[in-house]
């Protein structure tokens, strides 16, 4: 009888498996590209998944034209505005200005440079530069989730000279969700997994239980190596964080956009969201799954790579259920 080989489970893509330092993750904006000018992404938090009754518009797909009821998730979107501006030379930030009277709800609750450049007229005198990105934070207080803005750099599309002019335009301005997306696009959205606390191999990386009558435990790799090299290495599967990992989830289908006023079809589908609450804001609502827990911050982005046009899905929403 041959023996049986039951290999690990768990992707060694990631690497190491411990917890993200902060819950907004960083993004290679550089590697984004967008047709549309303005703003790459966008801070949003999930509320929750509901049952979408979509028309299938989806090219060459079985159910062309039919009725379908797909999962989806609601992201609520309150709107961002501007912080400070940053000037990139080489890769590296060479001037940081600020807006002119940052919000009272900014106050207190982030650390704002005493001494700092502030100003459009300011603005207008950097000259040598290759780059520009901006510093958002989100209302949040407008969506009753907490008080304390969420903070991240946002890249913009275009030549330098159609970044700069968006920024003089919306400085200052509220930037909102329906500016920068549009409704049937695909999307990337960026953000961390479900926290998981400590966990052993078998829920971490889905090992077989041993043998019931095996010695020094079931729920545990029966070997942590050989002998030579004579060390432990990443690849066992061992006990550790499970969870609060950065992940992205990419290509998701915009079902829906927009505000919760005037929609007496959605409106009611947006209220009392377990866990969450009230949509109060306005939202975006994604096919499939996100990443994350109810009130889970994620930052949205134009799509990395798109997927062939055979598997882009086109919803077009009749009904919440």
């Amino acid at each position: 009888m041959s023996s049986i080989k039951r290999p690990r489970k768990g992707s060694l893509q990631f690497w190491p498996r411990k917890r993200a330092s902060k819950f907004l993750p960083r993004v290679n904006w550089s590697s984004i590209t967008s047709s549309k000018k303005g703003l790459k992404g966008f801070i949003c938090y999930k509320a929750g998944m509901v049952s979408a009754y979509v028309k299938d518009d989806t090219p060459n797909s079985m159910t062309k034209g039919k009725h379908i009821i797909v999962s989806a998730t609601v992201l609520e979107c309150p709107p961002m505005k501007i912080l400070s501006v940053r000037f990139y030379k080489n890769g590296i930030v060479k001037t940081e200005i600020f807006a002119e009277n940052p919000e009272k709800e900014l106050i207190g609750k982030i650390k704002i440079p005493k001494k700092k450049i502030s100003g459009i007229s300011e603005i207008e005198k950097i000259k040598d530069y290759d780059d520009i990105r901006i510093i958002c934070y989100s209302q949040v207080k407008k969506a009753g989730l907490k008080k304390t803005p969420d903070i991240s750099e946002i890249g913009l599309s275009g030549t330098a000279e159609e970044k700069l002019s968006f920024v003089k335009e919306n400085l200052g301005k509220e930037i909102k969700i329906s500016d920068i997306f549009e409704k049937k696009h695909l999307v990337d959205i960026h953000g961390l997994t479900k926290g998981r606390g400590f966990s052993g191999p078998v829920k971490r990386f889905g090992i077989t239980l041993k043998q019931h009558k095996s010695e020094k435990g079931r729920r545990r790799p029966g070997s942590l190596g050989p002998w030579h090299p004579a060390r432990v290495t990443f690849r066992v599967p061992m006990a550790g964080q499970l969870g609060m990992f950065t992940r992205i989830v990419y290509n998701s289908t915009i079902i829906d956009l927009g505000s919760t006023h005037g929609k007496e079809k959605i409106e009611g589908k947006l209220k009392n969201m377990e866990n969450y609450g009230n949509v109060q804001t306005d939202h975006l609502i994604v096919a499939g799954s996100v990443q994350g827990s109810p009130k889970r911050q994620l930052v949205v982005t134009f799509p990395l790579r798109e997927t062939k046009k055979q598997a882009k899905k086109i919803y077009d929403l009749i009904e919440l259920r």
